[in-house]
C-alpha cells in the first residue's frame, strides 16, 4: 500500500469551506490564533487581522517561492460528528492577500502531518464533498 503524500499543486485540490480556529506557531515559538476559511488535502486558507498578519509575515511582503515562511499549525476537524480530532501539521505560508483594511488571507501549504493527520483531513474533505448536493 502506497503512503499518502501531500501534492504540491494546490489548485488541483478541492477546497471545503469550514469556519474554525487554527493556531499557527512561528519558528520562534510565538503562537497566533486565526480563523480557517477553507481546507483542502494540501493546505488551508486562514483569515486574520492586520496585526496578526504582520506578525506572521514581516512587513506584509508576500512570500515568494523559495522564501516561504515555515510554520506549525494546530486545528480540529469533525471527522466524527460527536468527536472532533486534533490535527498537527507543519507547512509554509505561501500566499498573502489583503481582503479589506483589517482582513488578510494567508495560504498555508501542508508539508507534513503528525500521526494520522493527513488521513483525518482527507476523510473530512471527502465526506464533506460527498454530502454536497449534486448539480441537476
Amino acid at each position: 500500500m502506497k503512503a499518502a503524500t501531500v501534492k504540491p499543486n494546490l489548485r488541483n485540490q478541492q477546497r471545503v469551506d469550514i469556519v474554525s480556529d487554527i493556531v499557527i506557531e512561528k519558528p520562534d515559538g510565538c503562537q497566533l490564533t486565526c480563523k480557517i476559511s477553507n481546507l483542502s488535502r494540501t493546505g488551508v486558507m486562514v483569515c486574520c487581522n492586520h496585526k496578526t498578519a504582520d506578525q506572521l509575515i514581516p512587513r506584509l511582503q508576500a512570500p515568494t517561492p523559495g522564501n516561504w515562511i515555515d510554520v506549525k499549525a494546530h486545528f480540529s476537524v469533525p471527522v466524527v460528528a460527536t468527536q472532533p480530532v486534533s490535527i498537527f501539521a507543519t507547512g509554509h505560508i505561501v500566499h498573502l492577500r489583503r481582503m479589506a483594511r483589517d482582513e488578510f488571507q494567508l495560504g498555508i501549504q501542508f508539508e507534513n502531518f503528525e500521526g494520522n493527520g493527513f488521513d483525518y483531513v482527507d476523510s473530512y474533505v471527502r465526506k464533506f464533498l460527498s454530502d454536497m448536493p449534486k448539480p441537476a
